[in-house]
């Protein structure tokens, strides 16, 4: 996900990075020169004259984009409750990790050490939920969070969030069984996990249920099929200008198309998508910040790519 400041009006226009130019460059120059080549010839095919009204084009692009502007908001209420879910979960491990160092009274010398090792536990769902939603295998990042007998227990499993949540409710009982918390502040941290899990669930509800195809492949073909016919109903009314003004407006609706397959996703690794990595490390960095366990420094930018 890309993160910047917000720079002059001048320099937007050149911006690279974070837009999605990249990815239509090609479809752009087809459909150019394919309006370079209407003018050409004038509009005809042989010797057919291709007679298209500008005015039909408003009408559809008025329609193409009312259509488009449903998809765009669908996409972006995915994109939208995926960032209020992460939000969620930084607000929630904070106050799991509070709870765990000021409620539970252990006196023993290794108590700060326990401790660590469940908010430890904790970072380690978090980054056990990145993986799962990305479909990604990272067992040496998990290695480093749990102990070797937790590791052992979730490495071959599927849903790693859940079974690292588990651990830590099996952690919360053995601590109630020691009489180190008491009932009610049990209930309150076990009402935390079921935070988190409903948060998991949350996420892969989002993860697995994409739109709906038909939406996409039908935006996706009124997209080309206006673009493409678009320079037979302007060469007559604008002659040379036809490519270019064709290329304007095809990048405008082509653009949001892509945007919009993009962010319907909002947990996949491309540069508009949520940055899992980047909140997995606030979280990490916060909650370690409180159990007073080493860790590096973050960076700080002003300008920069978050993961």
């Amino acid at each position: 996900m890309i993160v910047r400041q917000r720079t002059n009006w001048f320099l937007m226009l050149f911006i690279w990075k974070g837009s999605v130019l990249r990815k239509i460059i090609p479809q752009l120059l087809i459909i150019t020169l394919f309006s370079v080549i209407v003018f050409y010839f004038k509009g005809f095919i042989y010797d057919f004259k291709v007679h298209l009204n500008p005015a039909i084009f408003t009408l559809l692009g008025l329609s193409l984009a009312i259509f488009m502007g449903f998809c765009n908001s669908a996409s972006y209420d995915r994109f939208w409750e995926g960032r209020k879910l992460w939000g969620a979960l930084v607000i929630e491990t904070r106050s799991l990790t509070r709870q765990v160092l000021t409620l539970i009274n252990d006196n023993s010398p290794d108590s700060k050490t326990k401790k660590q090792e469940f908010v430890k536990m904790i970072s380690a769902f978090c980054w056990a939920l990145n993986f799962q939603l990305r479909n990604k295998e990272n067992n040496e990042k998990l290695r480093e969070l749990l102990s070797e007998e937790n590791f052992e227990k979730i490495k071959d499993k599927k849903f790693k969030p859940i079974i690292i949540l588990d651990l830590m409710g099996e952690w919360i009982n053995s601590q109630n069984q020691n009489q180190k918390i008491d009932t009610i502040v049990l209930s309150a941290i076990d009402n935390q996990l079921n935070l988190m899990s409903q948060i998991v669930g949350g996420c892969e509800r989002i993860a697995n249920t994409p739109l709906p195809f038909a939406y996409s492949v039908l935006l996706h073909r009124t997209v080309y099929l206006y673009c493409f016919w678009l320079p037979f109903g302007l060469v007559d009314a604008i002659g040379w200008m036809t490519p270019i003004i064709v290329l304007f407006i095809s990048y405008t609706f082509i653009a949001l198309d892509a945007v919009i397959q993009e962010i319907q996703d909002p947990f996949d690794e491309e540069e508009n998508d949520l940055a899992l990595n980047s909140l997995c490390k606030t979280i990490q960095f916060s909650i370690f910040e409180q159990a007073e366990i080493p860790q590096p420094d973050l960076e700080k930018s002003n300008t920069y790519f978050l993961d």
